[in-house]
């Protein structure tokens, strides 16, 4: 995946655990799991919002760009 998932860091420096976020956002802890392995085929705007919102953070700090193209591009 050509996007990067650092949501696990942003955690750790928040000392917020995975369980106390999805409460706090309102998604099931599986779903949470999935965006933060990278697998997550896409994401909600509003739910990106509450994230970057409860902890603190901007998109930029949780999704980045690793410079490559997908081999299975979906356009």
């Amino acid at each position: 995946m050509a996007i990067r998932i650092y949501l696990e860091d942003i955690l750790k420096d928040r000392k917020m655990t995975s369980k106390e976020l999805c409460a706090l956002v309102g998604i099931t802890e599986a779903n949470l799991s999935v965006l933060r392995s990278g697998k997550a085929k896409g994401v909600r705007f509003g739910t990106i919002n509450k994230i970057c919102w409860h902890l603190n953070c901007d998109v930029g700090d949780i999704l980045k760009f690793d410079g490559s193209q997908e081999d299975n591009d979906e356009t």
